[in-house]
């Protein structure tokens, strides 16, 4: 295990589990060489009131995708439903659900790159977490370092000794080019939620446009909103719809949110609390605490058709200890971390007392996250393995590699990828060590 660069340690994802040195490489040089799909338990389409797609993608976000459907469509955002939101540069393909839609309706979606197959109709939507997981097909290029072939069989070998990588939450999950979604949830949970819109309005980042970061900085100093509606580039769909809102319901800020789709408004505060789970993680790994068994005081989750499940949950206790990693050890328990909410109980013992220094340490409570001002977006909190088990498949063509693996729903392809690539300043720090 080894320390983590800069980039990754600000979102909480401290360490590599791999000692292995890193091959660097570039991903997403086109969207070709990003595929995603959906894994979903065979279902039957016997009738109802939701009409059920499969949708193949190319260079589309899920939610800007959802919206011009629905534009096209003439109907609600509300009326949609999708299981997980899917990488913009890939091709990806992912089921939605429509209530109330007949399938001719769709002859008036004529989108680029974008290919739509009718399942059927059923009487329960596609909702968040539905799918089983996600299969990748990835290649890396450009790799470097002497015999990396090698490299990335250490690092498989690492991999498969640890039963997989840390069940992190990827850079996606707070934003690639402009990390703030967990900043505006922290904001939310605090109860500071005029600061919550205007980081998301308004904190500019580096990596976007010059015209758009000097808008958003003159947003963030002097709090214009009429002159920001004006200023903001038109491609910031969601911004400019809150700005219209608050235009029109001036000091509204708890309800500005509210403009968003249901599950876009609550990816804040989730973000946040992926923030915190990754932040809980890697204490974790820093007490070399382990992942792949439980310790007293511990909470396991129980397989459902070999996967976590986790509406079956049980506190460990010196009484059914063994049992319980005798289970671990077979893949019919899997170690947990919570996703803190206010529903959420801390576990015991030695993770127990992590979880309350990372609370005490952030200056936060449980109760926060109700989101009194707004509680649409608050979140009563779940749990999550703590492990992600993959055992990637790799071939490699000189400078390229091409890996395929599968992933629980909820895990990130690019916490896998991280390990075998490692951030270029670790990267050095190997090569001259």
């Amino acid at each position: 295990m080894i320390l983590a660069g800069e980039q990754d340690r600000a979102l909480g994802m401290d360490y590599y589990i791999t000692d292995s040195p890193g091959c660097g490489g570039a991903i997403k040089s086109s969207a070709e060489d990003f595929l995603v799909s959906e894994v979903f338990e065979d279902l039957r389409y016997e009738g109802g009131r939701y009409l059920v797609l499969d949708v193949e993608k190319t260079n589309w976000d899920t939610h800007h995708l959802i919206r011009e459907m629905a534009r096209r469509l003439r109907i609600s955002q509300k009326r949609f439903g999708w299981a997980g939101t899917k990488d913009k540069k890939a091709v990806t393909r992912q089921r939605i659900s429509i209530m109330n839609l007949d399938e001719s309706a769709l002859e008036s979606v004529k989108l680029p790159d974008l290919k739509i197959t009718v399942l059927g109709r059923t009487n329960r939507a596609v909702g968040l977490g539905d799918l089983l997981g996600n299969q990748f097909q990835i290649t890396i290029r450009e790799l470097c370092g002497p015999d990396p072939a090698a490299r990335l069989a250490a690092v498989t070998g690492e991999i498969e000794k640890q039963k997989g990588v840390p069940n992190y939450f990827g850079v996606q999950r707070f934003g690639d080019i402009r990390p703030v979604t967990h900043r505006v949830g922290e904001a939310l949970t605090r109860g500071s939620i005029e600061e919550a819109v205007f980081i998301y309005l308004a904190l500019p980042f580096a990596g976007e446009p010059a015209g758009t970061r000097e808008a958003r900085e003159r947003l963030w100093k002097d709090r214009d909103i009429p002159a920001a509606l004006k200023a903001l580039p038109g491609y910031l769909h969601y911004e400019l719809a809150m700005l219209n809102y608050l235009v029109e319901h001036p000091g509204d800020y708890a309800h500005s949110f509210d403009v968003l789709s249901p599950n876009l408004k609550r990816l804040f505060v989730h973000a946040y609390q992926s923030y915190l789970f990754n932040r809980i993680l890697s204490r974790r790994l820093a007490a070399g605490m382990p992942l792949t068994r439980a310790e007293e005081g511990d909470v396991v989750c129980f397989a459902r058709g070999g996967l976590p499940d986790m509406e079956k949950t049980q506190a460990v206790t010196p009484d059914n200890l063994e049992a319980v990693n005798r289970l671990a050890e077979r893949g019919r328990a899997f170690l947990t971390l919570p996703l803190i909410g206010f529903e959420t109980v801390l576990g015991e013992g030695a993770e127990g007392e992590i979880e309350r220094k990372v609370i005490g340490e952030e200056g936060i409570s449980r109760q926060g996250f109700r989101v009194l001002q707004n509680p649409d977006l608050g979140s009563r909190g779940t749990r999550r393995a703590a492990l992600c088990p993959v055992i990637p498949q790799i071939e490699v063509e000189e400078t390229l590699a091409k890996l395929q693996f599968v992933l629980p729903k909820g895990s990130y392809a690019t916490v896998v990828l991280r390990e075998y690539m490692k951030s270029a300043d670790v990267i050095r720090n190997q090569s001259e060590n």
